[in-house]
């Protein structure tokens, strides 16, 4: 199911993101390379993306290209714990919410915040975020910072490791008990689990050639400015693991 990312209702931003009103490439020239590696915390076998982006990105932008690269459906809010380099103190970036209690940390917006102004080879890490309710924790860290490839188009992911785990499947807990349950038919949730993935589900399947990145300024029209959801824009990677599972009758 193709669902968009779910804002809070009362916040409404007052301009786009300014770097990617054209298409999913980076408008704006850009010099370096950011190389990530994105890990899930707390999974085992661990589920990680290596993914490059300009360095001109913004923390929303480094949000969408994640998502994209794990198999994210993005319709949970998220957030980047970060150190700012300047004043060395803790930041939160994602999407704010004016309904904040009065001792929840402030959460800037991630359209507003060059990933450049805080990652660096001294300040290579930071905590994401995704899903407050499964609280799916990942540990984000620069690896490197290259050149940029001739006829090469970023965002592009890599390299990776093992399956995304499904959408409200009740965090590391809940993925734990559902890989049990789909591993064994005789156990009496199976085939409702099993079901209710579609019908198919592997693990420790992932190929970085079939990851597609949507455009960060479509995904924000979408999430504040009640934009329709293209067919095309979730082209994620458990789409293609059962278009291949049907065409050859066996996992990619």
């Amino acid at each position: 199911m193709i669902m968009p990312i779910k804002a809070p209702v009362n916040y409404h931003p007052k301009k786009k993101p300014s770097a990617q009103r054209k298409n999913r490439q980076s408008s704006k020239p850009f010099k370096q390379v950011f190389q990530f590696k994105i890990a899930l915390k707390d999974v085992e076998p661990l589920i990680w993306r290596r993914i490059q982006v300009p360095d001109c990105y913004t923390f929303w932008d480094l949000h969408c290209a994640i998502t994209d690269a794990f198999g994210w459906l993005d319709y949970h809010l998220h957030q980047f714990t970060i150190n700012n380099p300047e004043g060395c103190n803790e930041e939160h970036i994602g999407i704010p919410n004016k309904d904040r209690f009065e001792d929840d940390a402030k959460v800037l917006p991630g359209w507003t915040k060059k990933i450049a102004h805080y990652f660096s080879t001294e300040h290579p890490e930071s905590d994401y975020t995704y899903d407050f309710g499964d609280d799916w924790q990942h540990s984000v860290v620069l690896e490197s910072i290259l050149p940029p490839e001739a006829d090469t188009t970023y965002p592009r992911c890599i390299a990776g490791e093992n399956a995304c785990p499904p959408e409200d499947c009740g965090g590391v807990m809940g993925y734990q008990d559902f890989r049990k349950t789909i591993a064994d038919p005789q156990v009496e949730e199976h085939e409702e689990f099993l079901a209710w993935v579609g019908g198919w589900f592997d693990p420790a399947w992932f190929d970085p050639s079939l990851i597609r990145f949507a455009d960060p300024a479509l995904r924000f029209d979408m999430a504040f400015n009640h934009k329709p959801v293209p067919k095309s824009v979730r082209q994620v990677q458990f789409h293609h693991m059962r278009q291949k599972r049907v065409k050859t009758g066996k996992w990619a």
